[in-house]
């Protein structure tokens, strides 16, 4: 893994672990090496599926109840039917974490695609297997640095979509137009796209949800055009019920760059600080104490004792 990926919004500290990992693929546990699904899977061709991330942190999957209601809610929206039901799901998560004698820092990713194909084309109707699932198990920290200098955006050209276009509610395997996104942020140097919405007011990053601090108060998006993001209903509760004003609410980029502070979201990072967007240095130009004070809460909200 070069530097430039190691220090990416998503990057995490290589482990040699992860080499040996067993990966859950329809009932099998099979090396990670081995794990493969057909080039007809509806998944592969057309990004027909869902998917979840989840965080093992001290033997606990975090919000593992919300995130199989998510998964569960947008296999039903796509006319998805999981073959093994929510218990099924659940035993196979314990299982790839026991088989890999996995207790903390580890990253799962459970995809479940429509299935096999009898050809290459959209029609669901050509399906001649039952849904592929896959569980991945991989240990992933977070790179430190990332949290000691903040984050670096850029705002794409991309703009996020309402419902009608493509629901960003739904975590599905298609995820180009937001991949286009972080293709325009890496090309100037930063780690991250900040993506606006097609009204023109920020919606979120391309895979993070985005934060702002003014005046002691958090603001965020009203999610009408951004991701349904656990980690950051779990950090809008934690800070609500710390007393911190939180407004869920339209905003411009001209609010942002003005803004106290910033931070984005997410499963594997849980609360990182942003310091730079668009070349401007915001706040302080350093992670500041909201910032610091959020990731706090959300942690003792979520993280087990």
């Amino acid at each position: 893994m070069t530097d430039t990926i190691n220090t990416a919004a998503q990057g995490y500290v290589p482990d040699p672990r992860n080499d040996a990992v067993l990966v859950w693929v329809n009932g099998a546990l099979v090396p990670r090496r081995e794990a493969v699904v057909s080039v007809f899977d509806a998944g592969f061709g057309f990004g027909d599926g869902v998917w979840e991330g989840l965080r093992l942190v001290r033997g606990r999957v975090l919000q593992r109840d919300a995130h199989l209601d998510r998964l569960f809610e947008g296999a039903r929206a796509i006319a998805l039917e999981i073959p093994q039901g929510r218990a099924g799901i659940e035993a196979a998560i314990d299982g790839v974490i026991a088989a890999n004698g996995m207790t903390d820092g580890a990253h799962l990713r459970l995809m479940v695609t429509r299935g096999v194909k009898a050809t290459a084309n959209q029609d669901p109707r050509f399906i001649v297997s039952g849904p592929t699932v896959v569980i991945t198990a991989e240990y992933k920290t977070p790179r430190p640095e990332l949290r000691a200098r903040g984050l670096t955006l850029f705002t794409s050209t991309f703009r996020t979509s309402g419902p009608d276009v493509f629901d960003l509610h739904l975590n599905s395997h298609s995820r180009l137009n937001l991949v286009q996104a972080l293709i325009q942020a890496i090309n100037a140097g930063a780690d991250e796209a900040l993506m606006l919405d097609p009204r023109g007011f920020v919606a979120s990053c391309n895979s993070t949800n985005f934060l702002i601090v003014r005046n002691g108060a958090l603001w965020t998006s009203t999610g009408n055009y951004s991701f349904r993001g656990l980690t950051q209903r779990a950090v809008i509760d934690a800070a609500r019920a710390a007393g911190i004003t939180v407004e869920e609410r339209d905003f411009t980029l001209a609010q942002v760059y003005s803004a106290d502070e910033a931070f984005v979201t997410g499963t594997l990072g849980g609360v990182t600080p942003v310091t730079r967007i668009d070349g401007r240095v915001i706040g302080s130009g350093a992670p500041g104490p909201v910032t610091d004070r959020a990731r706090a809460l959300y942690e003792a909200a979520v993280y087990p004792d």
